[in-house]
């Protein structure tokens, strides 16, 4: 199941930064859009990977597929 999410992004001295709107604490930046898009999913999966160990492990756990 492919969910969507809010990419926020500005421009700062040169670089582009961002997060997700829908999950807190998923931040990055990059030289351009694209490097931003790619760095960001790859902290929504660090995120998520430590996720079981900060929520409540009767959760069920899920993997999907970012789009941005």
């Amino acid at each position: 199941m492919e969910k969507k999410f809010t990419l926020e992004y500005w421009i700062d001295d040169g670089w582009y930064v961002g997060r997700l709107k829908e999950v807190p604490g998923v931040f990055s930046q990059g030289e351009d859009l694209e490097q931003l898009k790619e760095n960001i999913r790859d902290a929504y999966y660090l995120i998520m990977a430590d996720e079981p160990a900060i929520s409540n492990n009767n959760m069920p756990r899920q993997e999907i597929e970012l789009s941005l």
